[in-house]
C-alpha cells in the first residue's frame, strides 16, 4: 500500500514538474502556430521536380506542429490521455500516417528497398488528412454522427 502511494506521489511530482506557466504555453502556442503556417507554405513546393517528396515532408511536419498547439493549450499529459481514448484510439492511426509519409518522402525502409515513391507519398498524405479530420471531429459533440449521417444518406 505504501508503495502505490509513493509512485502516486511521484506521478504528481512529475506532472506538476512538467507543468508550464499560460504564458509560456501563450508563446509556445504562437511558436507552433507559426511553423505551422510555414510548413503549409510548403504546397509551393508542389511545383519543383522533386517536390512532391518535400511538399510530404512538410505537410507531416505542419501536422505535428498542429498536434504541438493542442498539446502547449490543454497540456502535454492531458492531451496524451484524451488522444488515446476509446472514442479517439481509431483517429490515432494518424501518427502511424505521420511516420509512413516521411518514410515514403524521405527515408529507406531497409537498405535494398528504396520509398522515394511519389504515389505512396500522396497516399499516407490523404490518409493523413483524412484521419486528423477524424480525429479532430472527435472534439465537436456530435460532428462525426453528423458526418455519418450526412455521408450516408449521400451514398443511398
Amino acid at each position: 500500500m505504501e508503495k502505490i502511494e509513493e509512485e502516486q506521489g511521484l506521478t504528481l511530482q512529475v506532472l506538476d514538474a512538467s507543468s508550464l506557466s499560460f504564458n509560456t504555453r501563450l508563446k509556445w502556442f504562437a511558436i507552433c502556430f507559426a511553423s505551422g503556417i510555414f510548413f503549409i507554405l510548403g504546397t509551393g513546393l508542389l511545383c519543383l521536380p522533386e517536390g512532391i517528396k518535400l511538399f510530404a515532408a512538410f505537410y507531416t511536419f505542419g501536422n505535428t506542429a498542429a498536434l504541438a498547439i493542442t498539446c502547449f493549450l490543454m497540456g502535454h499529459v492531458k492531451q496524451l490521455k484524451k488522444m488515446f481514448e476509446t472514442m479517439r484510439l481509431l483517429a490515432t492511426v494518424m501518427l502511424l500516417c505521420f511516420v509512413l509519409t516521411l518514410c515514403a518522402a524521405l527515408w529507406t525502409l531497409c537498405t535494398a528497398l528504396w520509398w522515394h515513391e511519389k504515389g505512396l507519398a500522396v497516399l499516407f498524405c490523404r490518409l493523413q488528412f483524412l484521419s486528423m479530420t477524424w480525429y479532430s471531429l472527435s472534439y465537436i459533440p456530435y460532428a462525426r454522427d453528423a458526418v455519418i449521417k450526412c455521408c450516408s444518406s449521400l451514398l443511398s
